[in-house]
């Protein structure tokens, strides 16, 4: 089982880098936002890997982080969710970025990952929803996150997110500034409070 590449970038294509170890090269198939932080032909690499073994293939998927290795297991727990539409949600989110939209319920946000329709899209938030915090990483405000999208959050709160949604900011800015204005105005804070200091935050 191979775990971690570390050799120089041979070539790099679509979606895939060939990496050379000491004179013999792996093909690791890649997100395209890892594929774009790789480097060029002739520099080094290090890329975490997942092996998959067939009775008709062996492939490796190579991972710039542990933690997008971890989330693009995690994504094909899903049904409907194979190894190419994991790498596709991958290209179009973060780690960070896929935890919150989860947390948040943001179906919008997912299906935006090519080969991501509205159904599937809905299975990988409605899924993952209680397991997204364990692979959260850089996410911020998870659990105030998780609230919002169950729509469990305090009035004054879901309040203020909708009405910064409604000014043109995504759900995830939103509920990041509202976080942000809770710990200036305290958790009693009403909504017309939360949004005055919420436009602040994302003023800055």
């Amino acid at each position: 089982m191979i775990g971690k590449l570390k050799g120089t970038i041979d070539e790099i294509g679509d979606d895939y880098v060939l990496v050379d170890v000491h004179g013999v090269c792996y093909v690791a198939y890649c997100s395209a936002r890892t594929l774009s932080k790789l480097g060029s032909v002739g520099e080094a690499c290090v890329l975490f890997i997942e092996t998959y073994v067939r009775e008709d293939q062996l492939k490796l998927f190579g991972f710039q982080t542990q933690l997008e290795r971890e989330w693009f297991n995690l994504l094909q727990s899903v049904q409907g969710v194979g190894a190419k539409v994991a790498l596709a949600v991958l290209s179009t989110l973060t780690p960070p970025e896929l935890a919150n939209a989860i947390a948040l319920q943001d179906k919008t946000a997912v299906s935006r990952a090519q080969g991501v329709g509205p159904k599937v899209a809905i299975r990988i938030v409605t899924e993952l929803k209680n397991k997204a915090p364990a692979f959260a990483g850089e996410a911020i405000n998870i659990g105030l996150k998780q609230e919002i999208g169950e729509g469990v959050a305090p009035a004054p709160v879901a309040d203020a997110v909708s009405a910064l949604t409604n000014l043109g900011y995504s759900r995830d800015q939103a509920a990041n500034a509202v976080a942000a204005a809770m710990k200036t105005a305290g958790e009693d804070a009403d909504s017309a409070k939360l949004i005055r200091l919420g436009l602040r935050e994302l003023s800055r």
